[in-house]
């Protein structure tokens, strides 16, 4: 690649010189945090954006200097999804189809994490309902909207390495609840749904990847105990202390949505295709090591395309729809 991006790289370092008139993108989740910087930054580099969010009132509020920043013919609309409820996620594809318009990407933003043990509308887990499922149905049936050339980018987190999905009992019917054990799964299943979603449609050059954002104050901390996080911060800086690193610091929010943007528009489609990236980079897949929360790497066991496909059927199973 001509240039090359880091950690601390933004979303305008990304896409500095970028001209995406005439782009169509779909983001997920424009209400708070990663998904409002995505939705303008690709604005501003003259990209239509169509965003989604639950609650359309709080997105229109989080949304003004997005609409602000739109330049060279870019704009913002946005539309109802509650990734919580399949009716709400199947209303809003119909509408998409409705206006018959093609994306060039859609990033699946949106999520949830460490949420009190609950279901969906549908009786699935939360996180496993919202982060994954949600999105499962959303992109596969607008995936006929994504045009040849097109990218997915699907939202995950080193956090997949608390737990591969469990195909026997993602519900957690049987298991009792961790939290974070459950946003693990989630964050997997992200990965997973990229994997086979990229062998399903990279024939007519349509790609998909994963992202780790990596660690940014957003509302998706929204449920943890400020003690447990201060703990858990307290755990990584030992062990990046351990392996001889400076201790962690967030990331601003710009830093965290730059691998997202670099995923979807710079990165050469071929590279990043059915992978999982971070800090602007593919990742290195790390099976034999202990690896922090904080450490680059992703488990085998993400990337695995037969663990892909047993999800991908699972998932239909779950929701009563083949794709």
């Amino acid at each position: 690649m001509a240039e090359s991006f880091n950690a601390t790289s933004t979303t305008d370092d990304v896409l500095a010189g970028v001209d995406l008139r005439g782009k169509r993108v779909l983001v997920t989740g424009v209400s708070a945090g990663l998904g409002v910087e995505t939705a303008r930054a690709l604005a501003a580099h003259g990209a239509h954006v169509v965003g989604a969010a639950r609650d359309l009132a709080k997105a229109e509020r989080a949304t003004a200097h997005v609409r602000a920043a739109a330049a060279h013919g870019g704009g913002l609309d946005l539309i109802e999804l509650d990734l919580a409820a399949l009716a709400s996620v199947r209303a809003c594809a119909n509408a998409l189809h409705a206006t018959g318009e093609p994306f060039d990407l859609v990033v699946a933003n949106a999520g949830v994490m460490a949420s009190p043990f609950g279901h969906t509308a549908d009786g699935f887990e939360t996180q496993f309902g919202t982060n994954h499922l949600g999105h499962f149905v959303l992109v596969n049936r607008i995936a006929a909207l994504m045009r040849p050339g097109s990218r997915l980018v699907s939202l995950a987190s080193s956090g997949h390495r608390f737990a591969d999905v469990d195909l026997d009992d993602p519900n957690f019917d049987h298991t009792p609840y961790d939290p974070f054990v459950a946003y693990g799964r989630s964050k997997t299943a992200n990965i997973l749904f990229a994997v086979e979603f990229d062998r399903r449609h990279k024939d007519r050059g349509v790609r998909a990847t994963a992202v780790h954002p990596g660690g940014i104050r957003t509302e998706l901390a929204r449920y943890m105990d400020p003690a447990h996080l201060q703990a858990m911060i307290d755990g990584i800086n030992a062990d990046l202390a351990a392996e001889g690193r400076p201790p962690f610091a967030w990331k601003t929010i710009p830093q965290g949505a730059a691998t997202s943007v670099w995923a979807g528009i710079v990165a050469p489609a071929a590279e990043v295709g059915g992978r999982y990236c971070e800090n602007c980079h593919v990742s290195e897949v790390v099976a034999d090591r202990k690896i922090s929360v904080m450490s680059e790497g992703v488990r085998p066991y993400a990337l695995d395309p037969e663990h892909a496909r047993a999800l991908w059927a699972k998932s239909e199973d779950m929701v009563g729809e083949t794709f």
